[in-house]
């Protein structure tokens, strides 16, 4: 099963989506760190790559390999996991930024990090699933 014409039209699009994420995050940490008197944190420096390469790049490697697309679950679980992580860094620069620290801050990491990897898991689970029927069906 590979990538039909309107799963690459989908990945597309979200790869355009992320792209904006990521223009936005960068955006967003320029100009916090611009106003914040020469104080920065590298959480928020760099919270522009979750986005980059946990959205743009892993949907780009999706089309560019003909993979076929996750399902529903796996996609809300993956996209979940990269926006708490994202949030969590950004939360996390303005927090070091500001000169406090909050010791819920690792739930955003924890929470992003479990999200991700069902997300994953979900995903291989069911191309393992889709090959087991195409393998009984030949």
């Amino acid at each position: 099963m590979y990538t039909s014409d309107i799963e690459s039209k989908t990945i597309l699009k979200t790869i355009f989506a992320y792209l904006v994420l990521t223009l936005f995050c960068a955006l967003f940490g320029a100009v916090y760190e611009y106003f914040s008197h020469e104080v920065f944190s590298y959480f928020m420096l760099y919270a522009f790559g979750f986005p980059l390469i946990g959205g743009v790049l892993v949907y780009f490697l999706l089309l560019f390999f003909r993979l076929p697309l996750p399902g529903r679950l796996s996609l809300n679980l993956y996209n979940s996991g990269i926006a708490a992580l994202t949030v969590g860094s950004i939360f996390q620069g303005i927090l070091e930024i500001y000169g406090t620290t909050n010791r819920l801050i690792y739930v955003y990491w924890v929470i992003g990090a479990l999200f991700l990897l069902t997300g994953i898991i979900s995903y291989i689970m069911s191309l393992s699933a889709v090959s087991k029927k195409q393998n009984n069906d030949a």
